[in-house]
C-alpha cells in the first residue's frame, strides 16, 4: 500500500486586526500556541513530531531566526524536534502543507506539523524591502524584462478592470463577506477550530477582530480608491492587515491508525501555477483549472472553495473563469472580513475548510490563493468523516 498524507486536525488563533488583542503577543509564543493545542487536543507526544514547516512572509525582527524552531522551543517541545520556515509569499503555510504532503508519501516522514505565523503589527508588510512595492527585490533583469515596479493593488485594479467588475460589485462582495463571517461566528461554527490566546495582561482573545457587523454597499461608499484616483480598490473591499497563525497535524493513514486517531480529511491533490507578475493575483484560476485536471475532479464535484480574498477582484475573477456556485465559495467568510495574516493565511483557510467539509458532510474541498509574484497554490481535500 502506497503511503499517503492525512490531515487529523486543524487549528488556529483568531485572527488580530492590526494594532489588537494580539499585537503584543510576540510571534512564537503565537505560533507557539497552536502546536501546544495539537498536541493537547490529540493526546500527541510531541517528540514522535519529525519536522514543523512553518510559512512567513516578513521574516525579520521577531520573525527571523528559523520562526519554525522558535515556535517549537516557545512550545516547550522536545529539543529533538526541528522546525522550518518557508517563504511563498501569501501562499506561505498552504506550501507547508504542500511540503509536508510530499514528505509523508516520499516516506520521509511519519509525523509532521504544517502551518504558518504573520504578526503584523509587529512586522509590517515591506518590512524586509526598502519598499514594499516588490519590483525593488527583483533586481535589474526583472526591472528590465517588465519595465514597472509590481504593486498588488495595481494587479488588483488590473483585475477588476480586466473582467469589467464594478465598484458595487466589488462592495457587495465584501458586505456578504463580514455577513457570511457574523453567521458563522454567531452560529459557533469556529468552536472546534479556533484556540483562545491568552495575552500578558490576562485579556483572552477568543474570536476574530476584523468582523464590521453591518457592513453595506452604502457604508463602503465613503472609502475613496487606494491605488488609483479612478480606481475601485479601497481599503473596505481588501483584505485586513491582521495578526494570527495556524497549524495541521498531518501523517500517514498507517501512522494514524497506529496511534489511534482519525483524521479529518486526505491531501487528495496539490498543484502551483505562475501567471503574469505584473497582475501578480491572476494564477489562481490556472492552479484551480490544473487541480481538476490533475485530480480527475469535474468543478461540480467540488462541494465548497476557499479562494482567499486578498482583495475583491481576485475570488471574483476567479468565480466568472470558473463558473462556481457563488454559495459555495468561502461560506464562512474570507480575509475581507477574517483579516490576512500573511504567513498564516495559508494554514486559517485549510483549517476553515476542512472543519467546514467535516461539518457538512461534503467530499472534497478546494482551496487557492494568490501570491507575490504571480503565483498560486491550489489544494483539493478529501472529506474523510462523511
Amino acid at each position: 500500500m502506497s503511503a499517503d498524507a492525512v490531515i487529523v486536525d486543524a487549528v488556529r488563533t483568531p485572527v488580530g486586526k492590526r494594532n489588537g488583542g494580539l499585537s503584543g503577543v510576540h510571534a512564537a509564543d503565537l505560533s507557539a500556541s497552536v502546536l501546544t493545542a495539537l498536541a493537547a487536543r490529540n493526546d500527541l507526544d510531541p517528540a514522535l513530531v519529525d519536522d514543523v514547516i512553518w510559512g512567513c512572509v516578513q521574516q525579520v525582527g521577531q520573525q527571523a531566526n528559523d520562526i519554525g524552531r522558535m515556535a517549537v522551543l516557545a512550545a516547550g517541545w522536545p529539543e529533538s524536534v526541528p522546525g522550518v520556515t518557508i517563504d511563498r509569499q501569501c501562499g506561505s503555510s498552504q506550501q507547508s502543507v504542500h511540503f509536508a504532503a510530499a514528505g509523508l508519501i516520499a516516506g520521509h516522514y511519519d509525523v509532521v506539523v504544517a502551518g504558518g505565523v504573520e504578526l503584523m503589527s509587529a512586522i509590517p508588510l515591506g518590512s524586509i524591502t526598502a519598499n514594499p512595492a516588490l519590483g525593488e527585490s527583483g533586481g535589474p533583469a526583472v526591472a528590465a524584462r517588465y519595465g514597472v515596479r509590481f504593486n498588488q493593488g495595481i494587479g488588483a485594479e488590473m483585475m477588476a478592470e480586466k473582467w469589467k467588475l464594478s465598484r458595487a460589485r466589488l462592495d457587495e462582495f465584501a458586505a456578504s463577506s463580514h455577513d457570511k463571517l457574523a453567521a458563522a461566528t454567531d452560529g459557533g461554527l469556529f468552536a472546534r477550530q479556533i484556540v483562545p490566546v491568552r495575552t500578558a495582561d490576562g485579556t483572552v482573545v477568543t474570536a476574530d477582530e476584523g468582523l464590521r457587523r453591518g457592513t453595506s454597499v452604502d457604508t463602503l461608499a465613503g472609502l475613496k480608491p487606494v491605488f488609483r484616483e479612478d480606481g475601485v480598490v479601497h481599503a473596505g473591499n481588501s483584505s485586513q492587515i491582521s495578526d494570527g497563525a495556524a497549524a495541521l497535524l498531518m501523517m500517514t493513514s498507517e501512522t494514524a491508525r497506529r496511534l489511534g486517531l482519525r483524521p479529518l480529511a486526505r491531501v487528495h491533490t496539490a498543484v502551483l501555477a505562475g501567471d503574469d507578475p505584473v497582475m501578480m493575483l491572476s494564477a489562481p484560476i490556472p492552479a484551480t483549472r490544473k487541480a481538476l485536471q490533475r485530480s480527475g475532479l469535474a468543478l461540480a464535484d467540488i462541494g465548497a472553495f476557499e479562494v482567499n480574498e486578498a482583495f475583491a477582484p481576485v475570488p471574483l475573477a476567479w468565480l466568472a473563469e470558473l463558473g462556481a456556485d457563488e454559495k459555495t465559495l468561502n461560506p464562512a467568510g474570507g480575509a475581507i472580513a477574517i483579516g490576512h495574516p500573511l504567513g498564516a493565511s495559508g494554514a486559517r483557510l485549510m483549517t476553515t475548510l476542512v472543519h467546514h467539509l467535516a461539518d457538512n458532510g461534503l467530499r472534497y474541498g478546494l482551496q487557492t490563493m494568490c501570491e507575490g509574484g504571480g503565483q498560486a497554490n491550489a489544494t483539493i481535500l478529501e472529506n474523510l468523516r462523511s
